[in-house]
């Protein structure tokens, strides 16, 4: 894939070296040449000294061309004009913006555009592991508002089914290890002995569910 990110701070950096690692073709923009520089020689994409939202700059790191594109500098501001741009006026298909203030997600929202905030999800992940760390999320979504995780069925819902545990909106036992295999489970699959539950979750609706399994906050 054709990504063009820019900003190559902390966050901007470590994404354009997974990107490459993964293979796709980057291109990276920063008005800094010394941030540009913390990627080494040996950096197999692009490096483009220039602002971010500047057309010029924008066609140069191969805008025209992108499939995709992450607007990752320290300021909302800037990350808001160069996401519009690349989304408006050069129709990239796929466009994420870094975001610092949470409350600015809505007006992303409403321009379309794909939002991470950093603050929301290190916040709501903090929580977890404060509140929660005997059930460690493998994944999250969004900023943190929805995860999955997996936990080994308690006693107490052994022979109960999937259906005891469910709540609509909140709470979905999305799948179920067992004795080595992954299985889809229907309503009425009943838990087994050293089952693992993988369970999608809200993150409001955490503390539901340890009640569920009989935890106590804090475990």
């Amino acid at each position: 894939m054709r990504i063009v990110v820019m900003g190559c701070g902390r966050v901007g950096e470590q994404l354009c070296r997974l990107l490459v690692d993964e293979g796709h073709q980057v291109a990276v923009i920063d008005y800094d040449p010394q941030a540009l520089a913390r990627l080494g020689p040996n950096f197999k994409g692009r490096k483009v000294i220039g602002v971010g939202f500047d057309r010029e700059v924008l066609i140069e790191a191969g805008i025209e061309q992108a499939e995709a594109f992450a607007a990752a500098s320290a300021s909302d501001n800037t990350n808001i004009v160069a996401a519009r741009i690349a989304r408006l006026v050069f129709r990239v298909p796929r466009v994420v913006a870094r975001l610092y203030d949470p409350r600015r997600a809505e007006i992303y929202a409403r321009l379309g555009l794909l939002t991470i905030s950093s603050t929301t999800w290190g916040a709501e992940r903090i929580r977890e592991l404060l509140l929660h760390s005997s059930l460690d999320p493998t994944i999250t979504f969004g900023n943190g508002e929805v995860c999955i995780l997996a936990v080994e069925v308690p006693s107490q819902l052994i022979g109960r089914t999937v259906r005891n545990v469910n709540i609509s909106g909140e709470i979905n036992i999305v799948a179920i290890s067992r004795q080595g295999q992954a299985f889809i489970p229907l309503l009425g699959a009943e838990f087994q002995a050293e089952d693992v539950l993988h369970v999608a979750i809200l993150a409001s609706a955490m503390a539901r569910f340890k009640a569920m399994l009989g935890l106590e906050e804090g475990e």
